[in-house]
């Protein structure tokens, strides 16, 4: 009997609680949306799969060396990839070998766009500081208001590393959850007239304005914010790689093996450091909240200043105020939405290639903006 209860006392059964069985719940749904609806299953997958990792219940502080925030486990060696800031910055340099920024070098008025959906970012920074989180908690979490994962997660490993658990899957979910958000947004704040517009052509961009624009792009952006460099130097830099044509190897490594490799840790480890006993707090909850508000800010703020350029763009020169809601850097997928959407309001109007110069400027402007409060804070 002894040696029974003894078992009984090591195993899970014992130290369930209900906070795990949520946990459990929200991990099962996770990998429901990711294989049924196919909403980013390559982030939701290792995600969900890390939250019922994260929450199997154990004797805590018995020295077995099993949970993510245990010193000596396998997990906590994983996650010093996060805490650390390591994963984002290679997240970045895939980014930017997948990136072509053809769009955005052949119409740079579109850049606008990207820079006007980080409203969210200062909108959700703001409504933080009044839910009495401090100024640097308050940044972390305003990232999530960018649409970018890997980007919430590098400012708050740095100004509130222990909101990462929240802040990242907050980012993460919302940026899955693109297709759901978006489209509301922008059929409410769009005419069917203003959807129908059409875009001209694209120019034809050369292959030396493509070589040249990373190389410009991290001087531009890494001398007004040094705080962006870990980011935006691996951006720039994969996209080198890509552009260049003599780093072919490379740059193949870096937007599949290396990218994909780094997805399945950041999303395992940032989806364990879900455990029960230290997530489930109102703190958390608020997070999630502010992470809802701020990508219908975002959308909102790209749309909106869209029509606000119209106002001064002859007729045969406007924007489809479709494309302003790809400013959150949730790239391709909040691209895919405005082509989506463009489409159902008139099956000939293509704006997908449109549409990727604010999505991609997006992911800089979130970069930048996560520099400039990282320099302003620290």
């Amino acid at each position: 009997m002894d040696g029974l209860m003894r078992f009984l006392e090591f195993s899970s059964f014992a130290h369930f609680t209900w906070g795990h069985g949520v946990m459990l719940l929200v991990g099962v749904i996770f990998l429901y949306l990711a294989i049924r609806y196919e909403y980013e299953p390559l982030l939701l997958i290792p995600i969900g799969f890390g939250i019922l990792i994260g929450n199997i219940p154990f004797m805590e502080n018995a020295g077995m060396q099993l949970g993510i925030y245990e010193e000596g486990s396998v997990m906590n060696y994983l996650y010093q990839g996060v805490l650390k800031g390591i994963y984002p910055p290679l997240i970045f340099l895939g980014i930017g070998a997948m990136t072509d920024f053809s769009a955005l070098i052949s119409n740079p008025r579109l850049l606008l766009l990207g820079a006007a959906a980080q409203i969210g970012i200062f909108a959700t920074l703001m409504g933080a500081v009044y839910l009495g989180f401090s100024m640097e908690e308050a940044a972390a979490i305003g990232i999530i208001g960018g649409a970018d994962g890997p980007t919430a997660i590098f400012l708050s490993s740095r100004l509130a590393p222990d909101l990462i658990g929240p802040i990242a899957i907050a980012a993460y979910s919302y940026m899955a959850l693109v297709p759901v958000i978006q489209p509301p947004v922008m059929r409410l704040l769009t005419t069917q007239k203003e959807r129908k517009i059409r875009m001209k052509v694209p120019r034809i961009v050369s292959k030396s304005e493509k070589v040249m624009f990373p190389v410009v792009g991290l001087l531009l952006t890494t001398f007004i914010t040094p705080g962006a460099l870990p980011l935006l130097g691996m951006l720039f830099f994969g996209n080198l790689l890509k552009e260049s044509g003599v780093t072919k190897r490379l740059a193949e490594t870096a937007r599949n093996s290396l990218i994909d490799i780094v997805t399945i840790l950041l999303g395992v480890t940032v989806g364990a450091s879900t455990q029960a006993t230290t997530f489930l707090t109102p703190r958390s909850m608020q997070i999630f909240l502010l992470g809802a508000v701020s990508f219908v800010v975002a959308t909102a703020g790209g749309i909106l200043f869209a029509k606000v350029m119209n106002l001064f763009l002859k007729e045969g020169n406007k924007i489809n105020p479709l494309i302003g809601s790809a400013g959150v850097s949730a790239v391709p997928d909040s691209a895919r939405i405005s082509q989506q959407e463009g489409l159902k309001a008139d099956p000939t109007n293509h704006l997908l290639m449109h549409a990727m110069a604010p999505n991609v400027a997006g992911v800089i402007g979130s970069a930048v903006a996560a520099g400039l409060l990282l320099s302003f804070l620290r």
